[in-house]
C-alpha cells in the first residue's frame, strides 16, 4: 500500500485552475511568442532549480557555476565533489526529460535506477544504480537521532512496482497531484543507500514533462523546495511520522506542492515582465552606445545579478569565443560591465548606470497563499 490522496478537494482545485491561467500566460510569453530573452530566462530557471535542488543535500555551487553546468561548460570555483554531484544531476534531469518526449515512454524500475545512477555515480558509498542493500536511516546531523526509517528491504520493491503502476496510471485526477505524490512516495521508501531526496524531485519534474506541462523548465517546483527547505523536512516528517506509515494523511504535503506550483509560477511571470523591460531599456542603452545588439544580452544577466563569463555569454549571443571577448571588452570601454578577475577566472558584473537601471525597473516580489485568496479575486501575477 502506497501513501495516497483519493480526492483533491474543492480550494485546492481552485488553487491549481489559478495556476493553470498563470501557466497560460508563462506558455504565451516563452513558447508561443518566444522573446530573443526566452532562451536566457530558461537557462537561469534551469540553473536555479538545478543549485537549489542541490543545496538541500548539502551540496553548494555558485549561480554562475550552476548556469556553467547547464550550458556544459567548466566551472569558476566549484570544488570536484560538489561539481561531479551537480553534473550527475544535470545529466540524471537531462536524460529523463529526453525519455519523457517519447509519446510512448512509460516509467519503468529500470529508468528510476538509472536515474539514480547518474545522480550518485560520484559516490560508490551510495550504490549508485541499485537498491539499498538493506535497513536504512535518515539522522539529525546535529542530534544523531534517527528522524526517518526507510521501509523494510523486503517490502522495498513490492512497493517500488505499485509507485511505478501508480506513475504510468491514466488514472489519477490530476498531473500535478501525481508528481506530488510520487516524489513522496519515493522520499519516504527511502529506496536507495542515498540520492534519495534528489531522485524523488527529479521524478516530480518528469511526471510533470510525460503529461505536457507546459514545458518542463518552467514547470519543476525544485527552486521553490529548494528556497523553503525547512518546511519541506517538516511537511515530509509530519506526514511520513518517522517510517513508512501510509495510513497517514497526505493533505499537508499536497497542499504544500500546490502552493509551489502556484508561487514558481507567480515567480516566473514576474521575472518574465521584469526581463522584457529591463531588455528593452537596453537595447536602447546598447543602440546609444553603437554597440551590437547582441551585446544586450550580456548587459541583461548581469543586470539581473550574474557574474557574466565568457562562456556564458557565449551561449546567450552565439558568437565564438574571439568575438565573446570582443564583445565584453567592448562593453567594459563603454562603462557599462566592470570586468574582476585575472584570465580564465575573469568575469564581468553591472555597471553604474546598469545596476540603477535594474533598481528602476525591479518589481514588487509578492507570493500569495492560493488557498487564503477569494474565488472572486484573481492572483496578483506581477
Amino acid at each position: 500500500m502506497l501513501y495516497t490522496y483519493r480526492s483533491l478537494a474543492t480550494d485546492e482545485w481552485h488553487a491549481l485552475d489559478k495556476v493553470a491561467e498563470m501557466r497560460y500566460q508563462l506558455r504565451y510569453a516563452v513558447v508561443q511568442e518566444p522573446r530573443r530573452w526566452t532562451g536566457l530566462l530558461a537557462r537561469i530557471t534551469r540553473a536555479r532549480a538545478l543549485r537549489t535542488s542541490n543545496s538541500i543535500e548539502g551540496i553548494n555551487v555558485s549561480a554562475e557555476d550552476a548556469m556553467a553546468a547547464v550550458d556544459n561548460e567548466d566551472p569558476a570555483e566549484a570544488d570536484k565533489p560538489s561539481w561531479q554531484a551537480v553534473l550527475g544531476y544535470q545529466a540524471a534531469m537531462d536524460y529523463i526529460l529526453q525519455r519523457c518526449r517519447d509519446s510512448r515512454f512509460r516509467f519503468t524500475k529500470d529508468v528510476i535506477l538509472a536515474v539514480h545512477f547518474m545522480i550518485s555515480q560520484h559516490d560508490l558509498q551510495a550504490n549508485p544504480g541499485n537498491f539499498r542493500p538493506g535497513w536504512v536511516g535518515v539522522r539529525n546531523s546535529h542530534t544523531g537521532e534517527i528522524v526517518h526509517e526507510g521501509v523494510d528491504r523486503d517490502q522495498l520493491e513490492p512497493l517500488v512496482d505499485e509507485l511505478i503502476d501508480y506513475m504510468n496510471s491514466n488514472q489519477v485526477e490530476s498531473v500535478m497531484l501525481k508528481a506530488a505524490m510520487a516524489h513522496l512516495n519515493l522520499a519516504l521508501l527511502h529506496p536507495f543507500s542515498d540520492g534519495n531526496g534528489r531522485t524523488a524531485r527529479c521524478l516530480q519534474t518528469a511526471v510533470l514533462a510525460s503529461e505536457g506541462i507546459v514545458a518542463p523548465i518552467f514547470s519543476s517546483i525544485e527552486e521553490y523546495i529548494g528556497r523553503n527547505q525547512q518546511e519541506y523536512y517538516d511537511v515530509l516528517a509530519q506526514v511520513g511520522g518517522g517510517g513508512w506509515h501510509p495510513e497517514r494523511d497526505c493533505k499537508p504535503w499536497v497542499r504544500y506542492c500546490i502552493t509551489g506550483h502556484y508561487r514558481q509560477a507567480q515567480t516566473l511571470l514576474r521575472r518574465t515582465k521584469e526581463i522584457e523591460h529591463l531588455y528593452e531599456e537596453l537595447l536602447q542603452i546598447v543602440r546609444r552606445n553603437g554597440l551590437p545588439e547582441r551585446t544586450t544580452l550580456g548587459l541583461l544577466e548581469a543586470a539581473i545579478g550574474h557574474r557574466v563569463r565568457n562562456a556564458s555569454y557565449r551561449v546567450s549571443a552565439d558568437v565564438s569565443n574571439n568575438l565573446a571577448s570582443r564583445d565584453l571588452k567592448a562593453l567594459v570601454d563603454s562603462g557599462l560591465l566592470v570586468a574582476e578577475g585575472e584570465k580564465r577566472g575573469r568575469y564581468y558584473i553591472a555597471g553604474v548606470e546598469i545596476k540603477a537601471l535594474r533598481a528602476r525597473t525591479r518589481l514588487l516580489k509578492r507570493l500569495d497563499n492560493p488557498f487564503a485568496i477569494p474565488e472572486s479575486v484573481q492572483p496578483s501575477l506581477f
